[in-house]
């Protein structure tokens, strides 16, 4: 459906609403050449949809997901990004979004009230935490995990900077510097204790509460924990079954030199007839079912092949 005859304007508009997932802004419209009785009109014959005040959808009045988080941003004026929980959702590292509710950060001179958006007005959001998703101006991944951290509990916050990780959207080898570096803000203390506990490592009394349900779970016996098995401590050996389990801090980005030594470990003991097993802690704590299933499922081809 058109917005109107096929002038200079029209075509604009077009391609204005076509760079926003569907959405101008009446000051767009008056900019590109419509005058107030025109936006009238081509409301009334519904080529035009009010999203909100000011705020129209072109067209058609279905949004998708996007086009709803671009109304809400740009209903909040020139200098507004999408943020917080609305921000993690469109990075898709959390889903901790409130249906119907959409988070956006204005400069803290910006007095915007508007139904449906949590306007946050913020002193400190520097240009490095301002950046573009599918055309949304939105704030940076970083940025986002710090504004997580005050408001999320511990646990999700954790799965949240592992999602981000997993994604590629952040080094977390670098993050404790990158927080580090950055003024002081609501969520950057959190932040900082979890990334001390160095990278989401698990203490031997830790990784065992953790892992050792999920071996029963599997069917499996109880292992020896932190047995030296070829010359290497390991964290899980079951020598009845030729199996060793290792775990990971880290989700991905291990070091070149961790690698290597991990493959030397691997090595040593595939060269004595030993399987091994490695999850990372993510796995361990967020996705216990598909360690569950690997491990059951080894543990049957080593029983076979004994």
């Amino acid at each position: 459906m058109s917005i109107g005859p096929q002038s200079l304007q029209s075509r604009r508009a077009w391609q204005l609403a076509a760079a926003q997932h569907g959405i101008v802004t009446r000051g767009q419209l008056i900019a590109i050449g419509f005058k107030p009785t025109a936006i009238k009109h081509r409301i009334a014959r519904r080529r035009l949809h009010p999203v909100s005040r000011g705020i129209y959808a072109v067209g058609r009045p279905q949004l998708t997901r996007e086009g709803h988080w671009m109304a809400a941003v740009l209903s909040c004026g020139e200098q507004a990004v999408l943020s917080h929980s609305s921000a993690a959702a469109l990075w898709n590292i959390s889903a901790e979004q409130e249906p119907g509710t959409t988070e956006v950060s204005v400069p803290v001179e910006v007095a915007r009230k508007r139904p449906g958006i949590v306007v946050h007005r913020r002193a400190a959001l520097l240009a490095e935490d301002v950046t573009h998703r599918d055309r949304v101006p939105v704030t940076t991944p970083l940025r986002t995990i710090v504004d997580l951290a005050a408001c999320l509990k511990r646990e999700r916050l954790e799965r949240a900077v592992n999602e981000a990780d997993k994604r590629d959207l952040i080094d977390v080898r670098a993050l404790p510097g990158a927080v580090g570096s950055r003024p002081q803000a609501p969520g950057i203390a959190v932040l900082r204790e979890l990334l001390d506990r160095h990278t989401f490592t698990l203490t031997d009394s830790e990784l065992e509460q953790r892992f050792l349900p999920l071996v029963r779970g599997a069917g499996l016996p109880m292992p020896q924990t932190g047995p030296t098995v070829n010359g290497f401590k390991v964290d899980f050996y079951w020598p009845e079954l030729g199996l060793v389990v290792e775990t990971d801090g880290l989700r991905y980005h291990r070091t070149p030199a961790q690698q290597s030594a991990d493959r030397r470990r691997d090595q040593a003991h595939a060269a004595n007839g030993l399987a091994t097993l490695r999850f990372t802690y993510a796995q361990v704590r967020f996705e216990p079912d598909d360690v569950v299933t690997t491990l059951s499922a080894v543990a049957e081809r080593l029983r076979a092949g004994k």
